[in-house]
């Protein structure tokens, strides 16, 4: 009962936190952390196409990366699981080249710059990996490697987790902020880690 419970609660947060893209399109443009930016840069069209991109198709690859882990569907449709896959490759490879783009004016400066960018390269690099192996039907490297990637890619749902208990902690948000940039994500590929190597055990 509890690995279900586990389970529904990680796949609760996977769509919840993939909807939230939407609120920067129903609020104005001092939402969140568009606040902090200043106009000249959001008004610049490289950093708007690398920001939308990475919020919309993160969204994407959040809402549809959790599903790729049960078992069930691997078994009972894999073709589905296999069309899956490929959306949450495409939208990782989109909004991960957008984090990039956009890590270079991340709220914080270099500090959450090095954090975030590091993310996003961790992030296209075992997404790249997974499909390269799948394709050469390398099952447990993919496997591996897609542990890897929907690690970095649940970033997403622990930032929003760590954010208001740092900023509180902390008093103030920027700070905060700097390190959530590296919380939100080092954690998760220390947790995939232990359950690739605990995975490899059990082989």
């Amino acid at each position: 009962m509890t690995k279900k419970f586990l389970w529904w609660l990680f796949a609760a947060l996977c769509i919840l936190i993939s909807l939230y893209p939407i609120s920067y399109f129903v609020q104005e443009r001092t939402f969140g952390l568009l606040s902090f930016k200043s106009e000249p840069l959001l008004s610049n069209i490289f950093w708007n196409i690398g920001f939308y991109a990475h919020i919309i198709l993160g969204g994407v690859a959040l809402a549809v990366g959790w599903s790729q882990f049960s078992e069930k569907l691997r078994v009972k449709n894999i073709k589905l699981h296999r069309r899956l896959g490929k959306i949450y490759v495409l939208s990782v490879l989109m909004s991960g080249s957008g984090a990039v783009v956009i890590s270079w004016s991340a709220t914080g400066g270099y500090v959450s710059t090095a954090g975030f960018f590091s993310l996003a390269v961790i992030w296209l690099v075992t997404t790249y990996l997974a499909y390269t192996s799948i394709k050469k039907k390398d099952i447990q490297t993919h496997q591996k490697m897609m542990i890897f990637s929907y690690a970095a890619c649940f970033s997403a749902v622990t930032l929003r987790l760590w954010l208001p208990i740092l900023t509180i902690s902390l008093g103030d948000f920027i700070p905060a902020y700097r390190v959530v940039a590296w919380l939100c994500w080092v954690p998760n590929i220390l947790v995939a880690y232990f359950l690739v190597n605990r995975k490899a055990q059990l082989a």
